[in-house]
């Protein structure tokens, strides 16, 4: 097998059953591939192939005695920096956590580590999954694998770097007003917000306590079924975890697309904030190929895109204030100055204002559950621009709002990135979600695998 590092999760899974691909060779290869790539791409803030040699060692030990545990065993996963892996800091990417080891593993981690993952590495993200870009910060940003002097999205930036740029097969990172679906998007990955409760945040550094989900980003839809598979599941040590019964998620990949009544949010990327060319005709000729593969397409109206966004700030901030409130106070030059600008103004929203937004936010769940009164799945927009340079401050402050992703933050409803073009002026991923109920990710799967299949865009891949 030349390059193991170019299979998807699945099928390296299958190759690993049957005994033509071991654990150890394909950690090996991706190994490889990250010391080629990964000066260009700064998608890892710590690497750790030792442990994880160690650990590919002994799964494929196993492997070869009993046979895999599950198609995870011996995948390497990467984490984002702000989930836990035991005896090695969670530093948020930031100078306020060097030091802080982590005594146990996070929750997805450990269940992970019990469908035999490993573990080649943290992997860099916005200081704290909140600031952007920076580069007044002990690592470096990580860079878009499609061209890396573009930005690749975040918060959940290295995960979307190490992923996109093929070093590792799957990673998991964070979305709290759209973290993992943006660096999807920039990406060319799927990356899925399961719905608020799904999966547990124990052990996963906070950043608003009721709008945080932790979700699997992975180059195919298959692959994000199967990791979720892995993580989902109640955790009575999660305040917010919700008690879901285990199902399977890749149960309905193989059903297509025929009968499912999809409605297109058309607003968002027309009137709301306006999409670029490219971006806009993207997602139009996405529903046209759902449509020609069997779904129904119709236009759903929502409320404003910037009434989400209200929401999603009014609550963001002063539960992301409240973690941060006595490092403001006592160290904040330590931050990047990025975030602490977007942090302080959290210090100051008033207590009436976020109960106020929280009722709002009531209101606006209650409108996304009627809208599903008529259709199966929603179809919208997710960044409105291809990345920019990542060097650029101003057009990253000007595109990093232009999103139609916080409302599904704000409502809890489950919503996948899957790519839907590439940009002619920039050779940069464009993506599009698809949202369902809460607790309906089976069904979204069945929809962007169905799409998957029948889009050109599968084998395309970065020229790194």
């Amino acid at each position: 097998m030349s390059a193991p590092h170019r299979l998807s999760l699945a099928e390296a899974a299958a190759l690993i059953a049957a005994r033509r691909l071991s654990p150890v060779e394909l950690l090996q290869d991706c190994l490889d591939r990250i010391a080629a790539v990964e000066p260009r791409l700064n998608a890892f803030i710590r690497q750790l192939p030792a442990e994880a040699m160690r650990d590919a060692k002994a799964a494929e030990a196993e492997i070869a005695r009993c046979g895999p545990r599950g198609p995870l065993h011996g995948i390497p996963v990467g984490l984002k920096d702000i989930i836990d892996l035991a005896g090695h800091p969670t530093t948020c990417h930031s100078k306020l956590q060097l030091d802080r080891v982590a005594g146990e593993d996070a929750a997805v981690v450990a269940r992970l580590r019990a469908a035999g993952a490993v573990f080649p590495g943290k992997l860099a993200t916005h200081e704290f999954a909140l600031g952007g870009p920076a580069f007044d910060l002990p690592f470096p940003p990580a860079r878009n694998p499609w061209n890396p002097a573009h930005h690749p999205g975040g918060s959940s930036s290295g995960s979307g770097a190490a992923v996109g740029g093929r070093m590792l097969p799957a990673a998991l990172g964070t979305d709290t007003g759209g973290s993992v679906r943006h660096p999807a998007s920039h990406c060319g990955l799927v990356g899925l917000k399961p719905t608020y409760g799904l999966v547990s945040r124990r052990g996963v550094f906070p950043l608003a306590f009721t709008l945080d989900h932790v979700g699997p980003m992975t180059r195919t839809v298959r692959d994000n079924a199967i990791l979720l598979n892995a993580i989902a599941g109640h955790d009575p040590l999660d305040p917010g975890s919700a008690r879901h019964a285990a199902e399977d998620y890749t149960r309905a990949l193989n059903q297509g697309l025929r009968g499912l009544r999809i409605g297109f949010v058309r607003h968002f990327h027309e009137t709301d904030t306006p999409a670029t060319p490219e971006v806009a005709a993207a997602l139009e000729a996405a529903a046209a190929l759902l449509a020609a593969e069997g779904a129904t397409l119709s236009t759903v109206v929502l409320p404003p895109l910037g009434e989400f966004a209200a929401v999603n700030r009014a609550i963001m901030l002063p539960e992301a204030g409240a973690v941060h409130e006595a490092w403001l106070r006592d160290r904040p030059g330590d931050y990047a100055a990025v975030t602490r600008r977007r942090l302080m103004p959290g210090m100051f929203i008033t207590g009436t204002d976020y109960v106020q937004a929280q009722r709002r936010r009531t209101q606006l769940i209650a409108a996304v559950e009627a809208a599903f009164s008529g259709v199966d799945l929603l179809l919208c927009a997710s960044s409105m621009d291809p990345a920019c340079r990542i060097d650029d401050e101003a057009e990253v402050e000007r595109t990093y709002p232009r999103q139609a992703r916080t409302p599904f933050n704000v409502t809890g409803h489950p919503a996948l990135s899957v790519m839907c073009g590439i940009s002619k002026a920039a050779g940069l991923p464009i993506g599009m979600q698809l949202v369902g109920r809460s607790f309906s990710e089976a069904l979204i799967y069945r929809a962007a695998a169905g799409y998957e299949r029948a889009a050109p865009w599968a084998e395309l891949a970065p020229e790194l």
